[in-house]
């Protein structure tokens, strides 16, 4: 059984943060908590210049939560600490003073978008469909609403959570503004993110600085925002409906 991670490897002043999960690169906390920390290190390591979002593997770049863990939650508590996971990686996006592209080879689901949608600037492969399947299993993608939605835009926001078992399209996602370009191969969108980091890497790190703060204007309140959330799918969690769907998804 392969190993989960959150690795950071640094080149060229480029700061590669990957992560990865046997299980379709879904999210438990201990490697929500780690890619949250590798986040904050990278944005305050100063050889670094740009971060590189990406996750292992070639066929999913992130399933969402981990339904094994969402099924052993008990109490309300334990459910928003879970999906507080998410807001805090989401937050800790927001808050690096780095720009940080998006390197999304495959499948993105749930909490897998919000990690797309949460990057300064998102390239992805033709692969890279997308969906929303929260309603469907019984409670809300409520954490990443605030960045889908300010993404994409209110309606695509809502076109993906009510139709919650249909994948859209990589096309899809660039036409609502989640991917900025999209490629034919993974070769392809790694030469592509290669090229992008490297100039924007020698660019005035002060100016990229600033710009970032320009990009993420009007959002000084998503601590509270998320948390809010988190603790809206913390309870729904509990529900009879979700514990059954859960255990038939498993």
């Amino acid at each position: 059984m392969e190993t989960p991670y959150v690795k950071l490897k640094v080149e060229n002043r480029v700061g590669y943060i990957e992560f990865f999960h046997p299980n379709k690169n879904s999210m438990p906390s201990d490697v929500l908590s780690q890619l949250g920390q590798t986040i904050i290190s990278a944005g305050t390591d100063d050889k670094i210049k740009v971060i590189v979002l990406k996750s292992g593997g070639n066929r999913t770049f992130c399933a969402g939560a981990s339904f094994n863990e969402l099924i052993a939650i008990e109490d309300a508590e334990t459910g928003k600490q879970f999906f507080m996971g998410f807001a805090n990686v989401i937050n800790a996006m927001r808050k690096c003073p780095k720009l940080i592209i998006g390197r999304v080879q495959g499948k993105a689901v749930g909490g897998g978008v919000g990690l797309a949608a949460a990057t300064d600037y998102c390239l992805a492969t033709k692969y890279a469909s997308i969906k929303l399947s929260e309603l469907s299993i019984g409670i809300g993608p409520f954490v990443i609403e605030p960045i889908v939605s300010r993404k994409m835009g209110g309606n695509s926001m809502a076109q993906m959570t009510i139709n919650a078992e249909t994948f859209f399209s990589a096309e899809y996602g660039k036409e609502k503004g989640l991917f900025s370009e999209i490629f034919e191969t993974t070769e392809a969108l790694d030469d592509a993110v290669s090229a992008l980091v490297e100039k924007l890497s020698g660019y005035n790190p002060e100016a990229l600085a600033e710009m970032k703060k320009v990009f993420w204007k009007d959002t000084q309140y998503w601590d509270q925002l998320l948390a809010e959330r988190a603790e809206i799918s913390g309870k729904l969690v509990l529900s009879k409906f979700t514990k059954k769907t859960l255990k038939r998804f498993r």
